[in-house]
């Protein structure tokens, strides 16, 4: 993607100035966060940055591809206060994008979540069906619906994406959303300061584990074949918590045993494992960032910290 204005809303997050970063380099890059789950010092210095929310009206919204990545990203978030999970996330969507349609903009990827698909230990295809267990999913679902509407009735190119437990590490741009991150930020920066990682249940419980990077690259894919419909993001490959661990332990040349604690959570998705066929199909994307390596990208940072001091 090149010489294109964009907005990238949420655009401070995580996910968001990865993205944002990357194409900033050949393209003209706003980011819109409020910095509730953002922080403007993730941006590279060519990112515009604009303190605004989604639920606002004032946000720069003449560009060419929306990437409509703010949102209330936890099943917590949504819990304590359903009604605000739904404003941010399905208002805030609808209220984005009727404004880049307004300037003419007819490309958005969005984000939605692989977590509608429950515990499953073989891969989910998006042709599956979906129900909504939590308000986090409902919201998600809802922007899936939303986006049916403006592919059909305004002709735009709406594409979302269903991500599978996307991480990096808190020497990246995770280190804001603390208790938020991934939990391979959470258990890496854990052992790496001497301190058990607590697991749910027994450890067995499996994750696609998603590089920011491959998300990043996955994205821009999707606005540059101008794709509608819904896509999984992920590597088709599964790890437990205790093999994520081990790996940590590998990495950091540590020996720390987690600590197994009660899920405090009801209806807690066990196991997720993505089909990208589809998306690999329509755009040759496929997973570049190994878990292995991944985790040893995570740790690179405590080691180098440990070698500087």
């Amino acid at each position: 993607m090149r010489n294109q204005s964009i907005l990238v809303t949420g655009g401070a997050g995580f996910i968001g100035s990865n993205l944002a970063n990357s194409l900033a380099a050949d393209n003209d890059v706003t980011a819109v966060d409020n910095t509730y789950l953002g922080t403007p010092e993730n941006l590279a210095d060519d990112v515009e940055f604009v303190n605004s929310s989604v639920l606002d009206d004032d946000f720069p919204a003449d560009v060419d591809v929306l990437f409509h990545l703010a949102a209330l990203s936890s099943r917590n978030m949504h819990e304590e206060n359903p009604q605000q999970g739904c404003r941010v996330n399905v208002e805030g969507f609808v209220n984005t994008v009727e404004q880049v349609r307004k300037e003419g903009c007819e490309t958005v990827v969005y984000a939605s979540t692989s977590s509608i698909y429950g515990s499953r230990t073989e891969p989910s295809p998006e042709s599956m069906s979906v129900e909504a267990r939590t308000g986090y999913e409902a919201s998600k679902l809802a922007r899936e619906r939303y986006a049916e509407y403006y592919s059909h009735h305004h002709d735009m190119s709406m594409a979302g994406l269903r991500f599978f437990s996307v991480y990096q590490g808190f020497g990246g741009n995770e280190e804001h959303k603390g208790k938020f991150a991934n939990t391979v930020a959470q258990f890496a920066d854990a052992i790496a300061n001497g301190e058990a990682p607590e697991l749910f249940g027994d450890g067995t419980q499996t994750r696609d584990f998603t590089h920011v990077d491959d998300v990043a690259r996955a994205c821009e894919l999707a606005a540059d074949h101008e794709l509608t419909g819904v896509y999984n993001v992920g590597t088709e490959e599964s790890y437990s918590f205790n093999e994520m661990v081990e790996l940590i332990n590998d990495a950091l040349g540590t020996d720390i045993e987690p600590k197994y604690i009660e899920c405090p959570f009801d209806g807690y998705v066990h196991d997720t494992l993505a089909d990208i066929s589809k998306f690999h199909e329509a755009t040759g994307w496929e997973p570049e960032v190994s878990f292995e390596d991944g985790v040893q990208m995570v740790c690179n940072s405590y080691l180098n910290e440990a070698t500087e001091s």
